[in-house]
């Protein structure tokens, strides 16, 4: 006779499918919530090194190339233009403060200073001659007051007396009365001749000072246009060395034409470019170094040129201290410029 088998429900493999499933969505739980997905560089102990972080200064050394340019430059810009008449100093010589370089000659020029020299000469002439007239006016004004001031005082004693002599009836009528009116006239004279005296008195005060401040304007004219001949003539402004481009005898100049330079020798800056990106982090007295000679000097930005061209803009530096020996113009040294911010 057949017996039912009864079927077991939790069985060895099924158990152990659970527990295999619960065990893999165990560990997807970890990975997703709990495990450090971050990662990881493994280094040796001893090669660490562990310090409290604070907040100081960061140097970064910005590593570039200048130029040496004499420290002072003076260009040579012909004022005047005309054709050179003789040079005097060639390209590279050593000069000293006033030395002539070119002389220039210029005909057309010569002789419009002339005749602007000879008619501000005519006008101070004329002014001069004002001038004496109104000093002479006032000499002679003050001439008539002086003889009208002796009428009077020869004819008030005389009027005194006779009037006195009158009154007792001691002379006659017409006799006192000639001499009271000449007394009378000259007082009254005096008055009208002192009168237009002052007044003239005052407008010759404000004409001899317009007359002073325009002679004085001309004379100044005057110089003006004797130193536009002093333009022909190019003389070095400063101590130093020559350099212009050929020039000789015959060739023209037009004016504003730049003729060359003189540099003041012994004394020269680094002129270096920089990138844009640099420029909010430069400013003047950061130090920078260079090697020359096998020697370290130390450098300080001196100035900043606040132009960019194509994408850069340039700072001078000066030699902070001692300055290498046999440095020469146009000699690039290698610079380390330092930057400094605070984090």
């Amino acid at each position: 006779m057949d017996r039912k088998i009864k079927k077991k429900t939790w069985t060895f493999k099924r158990i152990a499918t659970i527990l295999g499933a619960v065990a893999v969505v165990g560990f997807m739980a970890y990975l997703l919530f709990f495990a450090d997905r971050r990662s990881r560089l493994n280094v040796e102990k001893e090669k660490l090194t562990i310090a409290n972080v604070k907040r100081g200064v960061f140097l970064e050394f910005i590593p570039q190339t200048g130029t040496v340019e004499p420290s002072v430059t003076f260009y040579l810009d012909a004022i005047e233009g005309g054709t050179i008449k003789k040079v005097h100093a060639e390209s590279g010589a050593m000069l000293n403060k006033g030395d002539l370089i070119v002389e220039l000659s210029n005909l057309n020029r010569e002789l419009s200073v002339l005749t602007q020299e000879a008619s501000l000469n005519e006008s101070i002439n004329r002014l001069r001659q004002t001038r004496l007239q109104l000093e002479q006016n006032d000499l002679q004004q003050q001439q008539t007051l002086a003889l009208i001031d002796n009428q009077i005082e020869k004819l008030e004693p005389q009027y005194k007396r006779q009037k006195m002599l009158f009154e007792k009836k001691l002379i006659s009528k017409q006799e006192f009365e000639q001499t009271q009116a000449d007394y009378e006239y000259n007082l009254k004279r005096r008055e009208i001749t002192y009168a237009s005296y002052r007044n003239d008195s005052i407008s010759r005060i404000r004409q001899l000072g317009q007359l002073n401040t325009s002679e004085r304007r001309m004379t100044q004219s005057l110089e003006g246009v004797g130193q536009i001949l002093d333009n022909l003539i190019i003389k070095s402004p400063i101590e130093g060395q020559l350099s212009t481009q050929p020039l000789f005898e015959g060739q023209a100049v037009n004016p504003g034409q730049r003729l060359g330079q003189v540099d003041k020798v012994g004394s020269y800056k680094v002129r270096v470019p920089i990138d844009e990106l640099y420029l909010p982090r430069i400013s003047t007295g950061l130090s920078a170094t260079t090697t020359f000679a096998g020697k370290d000097y130390r450098l300080k930005i001196t100035y900043i040129y606040p132009t960019i061209t194509n994408g850069r803009f340039e700072v001078d530096m000066e030699f902070d201290g001692e300055a290498p020996e046999g440095i020469k113009k146009g000699t690039i040294p290698e610079i380390e410029n330092r930057t400094r911010s605070v984090f």
